[in-house]
């Protein structure tokens, strides 16, 4: 459909309050990418520039290699899907994803075909004749992606589309979705959402946006296994990635670090360079803790609260040293740890190793 590139974009409102700058990002044909984020930083706005609903304050913007600052939304070969379903209520199905094709001026012959071939994909050929109001949430939201469908846009966007929904729809959605994605294998998507489950089982690529600009881009399981900062690590994973102070004390072919407070050390994790006395924060998954067994172990606390979800046990150590407490995540049932001290360890290919002073992945 259309590759993207986005060259030192910025954003700035009333010339003074910026909210995005130095965005660099280049977009294949047939990708999914989403935009992920805390709340307040742009992802959003980044879309509504894309779309062209926000002005570009700097930076140029190309879609199949045409500058499109100043193009109108409307001539720009884009399609929108918003967090409200937006549809006509007084309109049938049918009419609201006509709409824009009527406004276009095609003909009935090519309205109707394009409408037939959108309903069969998202499976809404026997409500095509109601009215929105006799429409579940998650239909009204395939109504509402089926109207982008028809226009057959270079470029798909979906601004947090299922956010309305509750879970049991967000999850029969968001399988619709990415089966939209299969049967429309050339088609270009960016995809804004707060939800980690949705950007890490729909995206191609995820974006990061984090302090005005991007804090990491890679695949799902890249952002996952090796985030290059503090804030990507701690930001992608439930719960959040535990980090430990400590001290390199050791180093070779492998480092080992004295972590802060009782003197545990962590040894035999993998770096390829190590500098004696370096401060740094071990980062270690809740998932990628385990019972240590004897005198080896990387962490022991008493279990301050725990979460027993069937599946796994989620365990919260007492915090120290006014730190956030220490997360653990055990499969299966372990009501029996409630107030006990426990010993946990990894292993040290899981560890991950942050300069102190810059927060970035410490190599």
């Amino acid at each position: 459909m259309a590759d993207l590139k986005l060259t030192d974009i910025g954003k700035a409102y009333g010339g003074t309050i910026e909210v995005l700058k130095n965005i660099n990002l280049d977009i294949k044909t047939g990708e999914l990418i989403v935009f992920v984020g805390p709340s307040g930083c742009g992802k959003s706005t980044l879309l509504r520039m894309i779309a062209g609903l926000e002005k570009i304050t700097v930076g140029s913007l190309e879609i199949d290699g045409q500058v499109v600052n100043d193009v109108p939304p409307a001539q720009r070969g884009i399609a929108m899907v918003f967090q409200s379903y937006a549809l006509y209520p007084h309109m049938t199905v049918r009419d609201n994803m006509s709409f824009a094709l009527k406004i276009a001026k095609k003909s009935p012959e090519e309205i109707d075909a394009a409408v037939t071939k959108a309903a069969n994909i998202l499976q809404l050929d026997e409500y095509l004749d109601r009215l929105p109001k006799a429409l579940s949430g998650g239909q009204r939201q395939r109504v509402a992606i089926g109207r982008s469908i028809v226009r057959d846009p270079k470029v798909y966007l979906f601004d947090e589309p299922l956010s309305n929904l509750d879970a049991a729809l967000r999850v029969a959605t968001r399988i619709e979705i990415a089966q939209l994605k299969e049967s429309m294998p050339d088609s270009t998507m960016i995809y804004v959402t707060h939800d980690q489950v949705e950007a890490m089982t729909l995206a191609s690529r995820i974006v990061v946006l984090a302090n005005k600009g991007i804090a990491q881009v890679g695949s799902p399981l890249e952002l996952y296994e090796r985030p290059e900062n503090e804030f990507v690590a701690r930001f992608i994973g439930s719960p959040a990635m535990n980090l430990i102070p400590g001290e390199i004390i050791e180093t070779g072919d492998t480092t080992t670090i004295k972590l802060e407070g009782d003197g545990v050390a962590v040894s035999n994790v993998p770096t390829t360079k190590a500098d004696m006395g370096l401060a740094v924060n071990v980062g270690v998954r809740p998932e990628d803790l385990v019972s240590a067994e004897g005198d080896t172990f990387l962490f022991h606390g008493k279990v301050n609260i725990l979460e027993a979800l069937g599946e796994v046990t989620v365990l919260y150590f007492e915090a120290e040293n006014g730190r956030d407490p220490v997360i653990a995540k055990l499969p299966g049932i372990h009501d029996d740890l409630r107030g006990t001290s426990v010993r946990l360890t990894a292993d040290p290919s899981k560890v991950h190793v942050f300069h102190q002073g810059t927060s970035l992945l410490y190599r």
